[in-house]
């Protein structure tokens, strides 16, 4: 018996999950390693080497580091799930004209629940992960915040995570910086895997081809979608694209009509088929409505809060007063324009670096209140 407890750490044959692993161990916990395979890219068509976390070389690279600490390890066949939810999911948000964000799905209702049901079966109290953010208890809520390396921070994939999932999550990256734990694994003579390069893409399309995806998943499609009208703010006919799910909010290359002057993708309409093109001032906004809530920090939003809102991965983060619409729904007002608002996407909340909370983005808007 350790004297910390029992953890199972998610384990993708990374350098982030395996530091988590090793440290847990030296720390005195009982570790347990396991690697969940979520996806099979060859059934997809693809033409692109499978890569990441699901792939044969990251599941027998995390076994080699458990068979060399002593860390017991397992694999957990999750496809059938992810592939019903999560693909589904992605293939019906494009269909209905949004943008969907896979990962934040899979962490949530995937990754999470599956992570959990087996750590009741082992008997473990807690779970790890490679993420890079914080968690804490304070006023009997367990929130999340921002890791201390900002260029890694993952919170903002976190957002749907349960209270009573956060109570159970250590995530040990959270206090360093990428270099401080490139540096660990080279002290323990890992060197390959501190220069192993990092995959970003969606782990089911690898090959970063989304529309292609979409081809492959649902054949039918080039026929009843192609052929579809670009159109302006004004609703003049710009020519014909080739169907609405192959574009995203804000894109600008790739859509194979010449203009003159830069062009972005500003709305998409699924009804009519019809992609709507602008002038980059035609992508700001300054309001959304954001649905299908899960909230960290508070229990309730207080109305009109003030929050930095985040509405991608990788934006820096806008002022907004969110104001509670019901119990699912909440109309975001910024205090400045804010570029490129996808449907689809997810919308995150952050009081200093806290995370508030989160939700799917419904719609945009523009307010008077400028």
């Amino acid at each position: 018996m350790s004297r910390n407890g029992k953890v199972l750490v998610a384990m993708s044959g990374g350098i982030d999950s395996t530091v988590t692993a090793v440290m847990l161990k030296e720390q005195g916990f009982d570790v347990i390693g396991i690697t969940m395979k979520t996806w099979d890219y060859a059934v997809s068509g693809g033409n692109k080497k499978e890569t990441g976390c699901c792939s044969l070389d990251s599941i027998n690279d995390a076994r080699a580091i458990c068979v060399e600490h002593d860390i017991p390890h397992m694999i957990l066949d999750i496809r059938s799930e992810f592939g019903d939810f999560v693909i589904d999911d992605f293939v019906s948000e494009y269909l209905a004209g949004r943008t969907p964000n896979p990962c934040v799905l899979c962490n949530t209702h995937i990754k999470w629940e599956a992570l959990m049901k087996r750590a009741n079966q082992l008997d473990c109290e807690f779970i790890a992960t490679g993420h890079y953010a914080n968690i804490r208890a304070e006023n009997n809520r367990y929130v999340v915040s921002k890791g201390v390396d900002a260029w890694k921070d993952q919170s903002y994939v976190l957002w749907g995570v349960s209270q009573a999932n956060l109570a159970r999550t250590m995530l040990p990256m959270g206090q360093y910086h990428k270099k401080d734990i490139k540096q660990m694994a080279l002290d323990w003579g890992y060197t390959e895997l501190a220069n192993k390069s990092e995959s970003y893409e969606i782990c089911f399309i690898p090959d970063n081809d989304y529309r292609g995806f979409l081809k492959r998943r649902v054949p039918e499609l080039e026929t009843t979608v192609k052929g579809g009208t670009y159109v302006n703010p004004q609703g003049e006919n710009m020519g014909q694209h080739e169907g609405y799910p192959f574009y995203t909010i804000g894109q600008r290359k790739g859509l194979g009509i010449a203009t003159g002057e830069p062009k972005y993708v500003v709305e998409i309409d699924a009804h009519e088929n019809k992609v709507i093109l602008g002038d980059k001032d035609d992508l700001m906004r300054n309001g959304m409505f954001v649905q299908n809530l899960n909230l960290v920090k508070y229990a309730q939003i207080p109305e009109g809060m003030l929050s930095t809102t985040k509405v991608r991965y990788k934006h820096e983060g806008a002022p907004a007063r969110l104001y509670n619409e019901d119990n699912d729904l909440l109309r975001v007002e910024f205090s400045e324009k804010v570029e490129a608002i996808a449907p689809g996407q997810s919308a995150v909340f952050y009081e200093g670096d806290d995370l508030l909370g989160g939700g799917r983005i419904l719609s945009s808007f523009n307010h008077e209140n400028l």
